[in-house]
């Protein structure tokens, strides 16, 4: 049997998410995930893959809150929605949208991390930011996640992946929201229509994949794996690939220990 083995969002971009045993199922993403971002004096967001540093913010949740908490600095509380703020216009990729801004004390609180001037936005629930047309089924919208709501790997994908590599990598290096167990290395690849519970989801392709893994989690620092690896055997024309880009074709509650039916 294929079933769901863990469940993680990232409430603020590119900072460390969070494993959950359930959570609900949301056009843009589960609720909670990516919501928030963190954009540069230009409006721009920013990520790990210039900034590092930010992997070592850790986060967690109580009823309205993100707490999140770094070595050197005291813990903020960040609402999990902004129901008021300034407006602007942010970039993420080749997309612009109107987002919430973030009270001035989590803005000097992020910046000070960083290193440079920062604001952390919100997107509300109904702003739309639409997947690539290319993909989309029924114009599906999606969070501040880079390109689509949900990223899915299986357990025997990072196995195979670790077997050929002098350091095993843990799961949360590439940041999926749905594990699965029972299915054979990257055979979620070619998961087209598919069930996990009661909710229907629809597979578009497999994810290309960023200098952002090589970031550890751990440390902040950056490496060589796992592109170096994967560029021997998971490319697709330039881009090396690993997970399977998802939108989800109805809503409902997803909990490990789910089947996964396709």
């Amino acid at each position: 049997m294929i079933k769901v083995t863990g469940l993680y969002i990232y409430p603020i971009k590119s900072l460390q998410g969070i494993e959950v045993e359930s959570c609900e199922v949301l056009e843009r993403g589960f609720k909670h995930d990516r919501r928030w971002m963190i954009i540069d004096s230009d409006n721009g967001h920013v990520t790990q893959r210039t900034h590092p540093q930010l992997s070592q913010i850790k986060i967690r949740l109580s009823d309205d809150f993100i707490i999140a908490s770094h070595v050197d600095y005291e813990d903020i509380e960040i609402p999990l929605v902004l129901a008021h703020g300034n407006e602007e216009l942010v970039t993420i990729w080749n997309d612009q949208v109107p987002a919430l801004v973030a009270e001035e004390k989590i803005n000097h609180w992020i910046s000070s991390i960083t290193g440079n001037p920062c604001r952390v936005v919100f997107m509300p629930e109904n702003q739309d930011r639409p997947v690539n047309p290319e993909r989309a089924r029924n114009q599906e919208n999606v969070s501040f996640a880079d390109g689509y709501p949900y990223l899915i790997i299986s357990e025997a994908s990072l196995e195979d992946l670790n077997s050929r590599m002098e350091k095993p990598l843990p799961m949360h290096r590439f940041r999926p929201n749905i594990v699965v167990s029972g299915v054979e290395p990257y055979g979620e690849d070619q998961w087209k229509d598919l069930t996990i519970g009661t909710v229907d989801f629809y597979g578009t392709h497999p994810c290309k994949r960023c200098v952002f893994t090589t970031i550890d989690q751990e440390t902040g620092q950056k490496g060589a794996e796992p592109l170096k690896t994967l560029a021997t055997y998971r490319r697709e024309g330039s881009e090396v690939i690993f997970g399977l880009n998802t939108l989800a074709s109805s809503g409902g509650t997803v909990a490990v220990g789910d089947e996964v039916i396709f």
